[in-house]
Parts: C-alpha cells; sequence; structure tokens
C-alpha cells in the first residue's frame, strides 16, 4: 500500500461532494475548520453569557456585557457564513440576555 493511497478521502464523500479530485479534500477541511471555527466561536459566547450571569457587582456589569455582546456577534457572524441565519433560535437556547442583543443591534 502507497503512502497516496493512504491518505484519500473515503469515496463515499467524493461522490457526496461530486468531485473526484483533490477538490475534494480541499473541501472537506474548509468544512471541517468552518465547524471548528464556529465550536470555537460558540465556547466564547458560552464563557463570556456564563460570566454575565455570574456578575459580582454592577461596577463589572458594562464590561462583562461589551464582552459578551461582542462574542455573541462573532458567533452570529460564523453562522451566517454558513448559511445558518436563524438567530431566534440561538437566542432562545442560549438565553441572551436583551442588554446584549441590544448592544449588537440584534432585533
Amino acid at each position: 500500500m502507497s503512502v497516496m493511497s493512504s491518505l484519500r478521502m473515503p469515496q463515499s464523500l467524493t461522490k457526496r461532494l461530486k468531485f473526484e479530485t483533490g477538490e475534494a479534500v480541499l473541501r472537506y477541511e474548509l468544512l471541517e475548520e468552518q465547524a471548528a471555527s464556529l465550536g470555537r466561536m460558540g465556547e466564547k459566547m458560552e464563557k463570556a453569557l456564563s460570566a454575565l450571569r455570574e456578575d459580582p457587582g454592577a461596577a463589572a456589569r458594562p464590561d462583562l456585557v461589551r464582552k459578551a455582546a461582542d462574542a455573541v456577534w462573532c458567533f452570529f457572524v460564523q453562522r451566517e457564513v454558513l448559511g445558518m441565519r436563524d438567530r431566534a433560535a440561538v437566542v432562545a437556547q442560549y438565553a441572551i440576555p436583551r442588554e446584549v442583543l441590544n448592544r449588537i443591534g440584534a432585533r
């Protein structure tokens, strides 16, 4: 068995992607990176929202709201890049506070 044959993409994926060239491998890797990036943005958003919920005092709240709004905005942008435009489900699932949504201009 040669080294090149061990690096080939599974045939089921090349058929699904409708390519039988190196382009299929590239597309697969791009999809992997997009999914990983969305996961990282989701984790960042969850941490920021958690910190906001555990707010130790009113003095720290504006900074925590800003950080949460930035993280939520990044997550929304990453989702939109992937074609996922339904924000309502995300807002409900993560219980994103209205003050955070207002800061990013979401409706």
